[in-house]
């Protein structure tokens, strides 16, 4: 299938959920295959019950209802199950890193289980593509594959075009990185001075300073220390998990080791 050196399991993984907020809305379906080195295919599907209604809007988008997921299992009685799954895997998908992964992030923190992308390598064929071609997914893959994605926003149909796509954007790009690392770094460059994924916290030496708003160039410590209440607001609002959780064990004196120290 793939013509690239996989040195451990990669899962590619989509999410259905109750709307475009990945940090306030509410997972129902989860499709998962997993490639590993020997070119083995594992497929997985959970879908769960959001303990919230479904907005029609959003409905009207997969067709998934109520009614669909009335029986369904909550993500927090399966969590630890779909935990086991990502375990030791890289990670790959459609839109993942601004998405799909923060949703998911949020679930487990829900369901009370720290789940870290940190250690993983992180391939994202919408990253590659825009940089490439700028389109959805449905156009990646008539263009890549001549093919008409019938399926549109299910999640299984959208994780199995995913890897059409990637597939695709080999054949068309024969200098795309053929080893993990090299298409990770890719299709997800990080700024070395972000402390978080969405780079809200950044290094300043060995501290961790904000890195917006009225406060851009504070150190954390200062804050929490001469205004707490900020702090606190940040970890009731709208930021990703990771950054959330680096603020609330500041709060408790933990804070992370600068990159290098040993």
């Amino acid at each position: 299938m793939f013509q690239w050196n996989i040195t451990r399991p990669i899962l590619f993984f989509d999410i259905e959920a109750t709307g475009a907020n990945p940090h306030r809305d509410r997972l129902i379906d989860l499709a998962m295959i997993k490639l590993t080195p020997a070119n083995e295919r594992e497929s997985y599907f959970y879908r769960v019950n959001p303990g919230v209604p479904i907005p029609a809007e959003t409905t009207a988008i997969h067709g998934i209802y109520d009614a669909d997921v009335a029986d369904a299992p909550l993500f927090e009685s399966v969590a630890h199950e779909i935990e086991q799954i990502f375990e030791g895997c890289d990670l790959g998908g459609y839109n993942l890193i601004r998405y799909d992964i923060p949703l998911l992030e949020a679930e487990f923190l829900r369901a009370k289980i720290r789940f870290s992308v940190a250690e993983r390598r992180i391939i994202d064929a919408q990253r590659i593509y825009h940089k490439r071609e700028p389109r959805d997914l449905t156009a990646a893959l008539a263009f890549y594959c001549d093919e008409i994605h019938d399926g549109a926003h299910g999640a299984v149909a959208d994780v199995e075009a995913t890897i059409s796509v990637f597939e695709g954007q080999f054949r068309k790009y024969p200098d795309l990185p053929q080893d993990i690392p090299a298409l990770a770094d890719y299709s997800d460059p990080r700024d070395p001075t972000w402390v978080d994924r969405a780079g809200r916290l950044k290094w300043v030496a060995a501290d961790v300073a904000l890195n917006f708003g009225k406060n851009k160039g504070v150190l954390l410590k200062d804050l929490i220390a001469n205004d707490p209440g900020f702090t606190k607001w940040m970890t009731r609002s709208d930021f990703p998990v990771d950054t959330i959780q680096i603020v609330r064990e500041a709060q408790e004196g933990r804070f992370p080791e600068p990159p290098g120290k040993v």
